[in-house]
């Protein structure tokens, strides 16, 4: 009897980073596991990697901001036996001031980005740890490095991410664990993201778009290495180093020069 493939979970997996994540992982001979709360685009995800890739995919249609079926996806997580990775890309964004936002979507917002990464997070390294194998990439953004008005929980849950990330990249060294885990930082990226938003891709200029490929591939090329941080990008990497070495009182004045962001919310589907 063959062994079984090693299984990659990949949250967010309907489009985008998700998506790409999921093809790049059949094509390196992983079955995967693809969370995200549409089934329709799951599906054709699923027939796509099964044809081209032979690998076997399990559809986990999960609203993750939901308890239910959050704990599901945990009870998955702590259950395979052949987990090898998990990926935690599912997010959204919106666009606005946090005061005159709803509550209930800025509470959305770090259920999906804080706690269901947590908890996935624990479910997986408990699996594991036990084994001793094994990766977890947290999917942060460079927007973790730039506080910026209008985007205040989206840019404060993404700081959290990488904190989180950097803490247990110290307690798996500490503890002499083979796992590894890594906080991906990508910067402006061509998926569905910014469309919801209404972000018109003409706003920057086009060098600074990458494709969700590129970032995946820096991604997974960086866990081979070990790497706890990565940035896809030369642009992106010199952008994060400046904002790190420049006074904090220096970077307010200059995201305070003009208006913030006022724009109405608009949450993605994934």
């Amino acid at each position: 009897m063959s062994e079984p493939k090693p299984l990659a979970v990949i949250t967010g997996a309907s489009s985008g980073i998700g998506a790409a994540f999921a093809r790049a992982l059949a094509g390196r001979g992983y079955d995967l596991a693809l969370v995200a709360r549409r089934q329709d685009r799951l599906q054709r995800l699923a027939d796509e990697l099964n044809n081209h890739f032979h690998a076997k995919c399990t559809l986990l249609e999960a609203d993750l901001t939901h308890e239910t079926e959050l704990r599901s996806v945990e009870e998955f997580l702590a259950g395979a036996p052949n987990l090898q990775l998990l990926v935690n890309n599912a997010g959204f964004g919106s666009l606005g001031r946090f005061y005159e936002a709803p509550v209930e979507s800025q509470d959305a917002m770090h259920r999906l980005h804080i706690m269901a990464t947590m908890r996935l997070t624990h479910a997986a390294l408990q699996n594991l740890t036990a084994r001793d194998q094994g990766a977890i990439i947290n999917v942060a953004s460079v927007a973790a490095y730039v506080p910026r008005p209008g985007s205040t929980s989206y840019y404060a849950t993404k700081a959290w991410i990488n904190c989180f990330t950097e803490c247990l990249y110290l307690e798996l060294k500490t503890a002499g664990s083979r796992v590894r885990i890594q906080s991906l930082c990508p910067g402006f990226t061509m998926t569905e993201f910014h469309d919801v938003l209404g972000i018109e891709r003409n706003f920057i200029s086009s060098a600074w778009w990458m494709p969700a490929e590129d970032v995946v591939e820096a991604s997974l090329r960086g866990l081979e290495k070990g790497k706890l941080v990565v940035v896809p990008g030369w642009r992106y990497k010199l952008l994060v180093a400046l904002t790190r070495l420049m006074p904090r009182g220096v970077l307010h004045f200059a995201l305070t020069r003009g208006p913030a962001s006022v724009r109405r919310e608009r949450k993605p589907s994934k």
